[in-house]
Formats: structure tokens, sequence, C-alpha cells
């Protein structure tokens, strides 16, 4: 069983920034493309009810040969999609060990602004819970494994919590640099390398104008409201488009530090890097895991890096269809 300890990069490559951007290079996004084409799965769009005329959509992928093993829910990060390039690299790994996966976007990710009318954000869990409940009943046989990334991976997470009261049988769950902390990733973004959060920033802004072009009888923000950094952009969404009212209530409604997941009865399996530039690893330090799971600590990796060698081969995503692909005793 693969674990961090195996993750050994060279000395050059263990610089976090570079971890950080490498990890989701164009060259690597055009090796996932290449490896899912030489898979040759079955591949189509499918649309997921996630309750309350929700609609979710996103690839199922099918081994081109054999009866698959299972089926795999992978979950994007933040402005990422199901296209990202740890999701495609993470598919063909699954799809090579013979398990169908499907990857889904998160609402307004993916460019898929127009099949919801109301604006994503990090607390509408229900609706991912919803969608996989749709999925695990048009396409499951049995139990279900999940994986995510980073804002997925902290998904992924909510999603085990709830999936016995939602009656979803989940086998097993692995994620990678799963936020933690909203409040903390925040501060440890405006603290930290400023590219960071004005790639964040900019990826937003861009989906709120999207938003705003489908739909502008109910999202008429101006370009002012765009401006604003992120934490003020945040607080105005917040307060216009949730129930919670404030950032702090909001930031504690998808928080997952301390003991929220000492309830888990899915097993569950952590990496993260103490080099993350965005998830600080002293989030790790008070998180209260029960029997079952495993938390793993690269000492590099930074935030879904985790870069092997100068083919920028990739240990996430080998460890993550290593994981997913075991059974839960393993």
């Amino acid at each position: 069983m693969l674990t961090a300890a195996d993750f050994l990069p060279p000395v050059w490559l263990r610089n976090r920034h570079l971890q950080t951007v490498l990890g989701s290079s164009p060259l690597r996004g055009r090796r996932g493309a290449r490896q899912l084409l030489e898979m040759a799965p079955r591949t189509r769009e499918l649309i997921l009810d996630g309750g309350g005329g929700v609609r979710l959509l996103g690839l199922h992928s099918v081994p081109a040969r054999g009866q698959p093993h299972g089926l795999v829910l992978l979950l994007h990060g933040w402005e990422g999609s199901a296209e990202s390039t740890y999701m495609r690299l993470a598919a063909a790994k699954l799809l090579q060990a013979g398990y169908e996966v499907f990857r889904l976007n998160f609402r307004d990710h993916g460019a898929t602004h127009e099949l919801n009318e109301g604006l994503f954000h990090s607390n509408l869990i229900d609706e991912v819970v919803g969608a996989a409940r749709d999925l695990a009943n048009r396409l499951g046989s049995g139990p279900m494994a999940v994986g995510g990334y980073s804002l997925g991976g902290n998904f992924a997470l909510r999603l085990a919590l709830r999936a016995p009261a939602a009656g979803l049988a989940l086998s097993q769950v692995a994620v990678v640099c799963p936020l933690l902390d909203p409040a903390r990733t925040m501060d440890a973004m405006e603290q930290g390398f400023p590219p960071y959060l004005r790639h964040f920033e900019n990826r937003w802004r861009a989906s709120l104008r999207r938003k705003r072009e489908l739909y502008p009888q109910l999202h008429g923000f101006d370009d002012r409201v765009l401006a604003q950094r992120m934490r003020e952009l945040t607080r105005w969404l917040v307060e216009r488009n949730t129930d919670f009212g404030t950032l702090d209530r909001y930031f504690d409604g998808y928080s997952i530090a301390g003991g929220r997941l000492a309830g888990l009865q899915v097993p569950a399996s952590l990496l993260t890097a103490a080099d993350d530039p965005v998830i600080p690893v002293e989030d790790f330090a008070d998180l209260e895991l029960p029997p079952g799971c495993r938390l793993e600590i690269s000492p590099w990796g930074g935030h879904c890096g985790f870069v092997e060698d100068a083919a920028l081969n990739g240990f996430g995503e080998r460890w993550m269809a290593d994981r997913l692909a075991r059974t839960p005793a393993a």
C-alpha cells in the first residue's frame, strides 16, 4: 500500500510553489487527456438530480473491457472541474484498475452555469449528497467509493458524514489536501504567496460574470462588486445569497476541523503536505478521526501537487487510485 513516505521527489523538486504550479501545469493536463484517450473508456455526460430542482452534470466513464470492479465518484476543488488535470489523471488510473468513474461538476463549475439559477457556495452539501444518491441509484450495484481534492476533499468527507442518514452506501473515501478550516485557509491565502489569491479571485469573478450574463434578472451585481478582494466578495455573497448572515457562520458551516469528523462511519484516507501553501498543516494537528481512518502528511507536495520527477509523474493520482481500488480492510 502506498503511503506518504513513498513520495520522495528529488531535492530540486521539493519547493512548495514549484510543486503546486507543476501539479496543475498544462503538460500534466495534456498527459491526463492522453491517458484517458489511451484507455478508450466509454464516456458520456450525465445530469444528476441534486434535489429541489438542482441539476449537476458530470462525466461517466466505463472501462473499455471487462466488468467494472466498482464505481468511484470524484470531486474537484474550487473553480476546478471534471476536466481538471488531477481529475483526469486520477480517472485514468482508476479506469486502468478496472473501475468505472464519475467526475462530478459542482454547481457553476465546468461551464455548467446555465443548469441552475442560484449561485454556488461551499455550504451546498445537500445537493452533492442528492446527486451522489441519484448516481448510486442509477448506476451502482454495490457501495460506491469517493475521492476528492482540496474543497472537493472537504465535500467528500462531509458526504461521508451524511451518507448513513441519506441511505447512501459508501465503501471508502480518499482525499488529497482537503480543506478543513475555511477561515484559516482564507487567512493563509491573504498572508501567503499573492498569485494564489489572484488566481482564485480571477476565476471566481469570471464565473460570477457568466452567471450574470445568463440570469441578469436574478444577479444584477455590477463590476464594482466583482472588483472586491476575496474576503469582501465572499462576505457580499454570504449576506445576499445565503441564510448564514455573517462570514464567520458561513465558514463554520462547512468547516470539518477539530472533532467534526469524529463521527465518520466510512473508512477514510487523507493525504496532505506539510508545506501546502493554501491549507495550513497546523489544522491537521487537532483533527479527530475515528478508527478506520488514516491521516498521512508528507513533508513535500505543495497544494495538490505531489509531482514525483522531471517527467511530471504524479504521486497524488497513484495514491488516490491505490486507496480507492482497495477493500477498506486492506
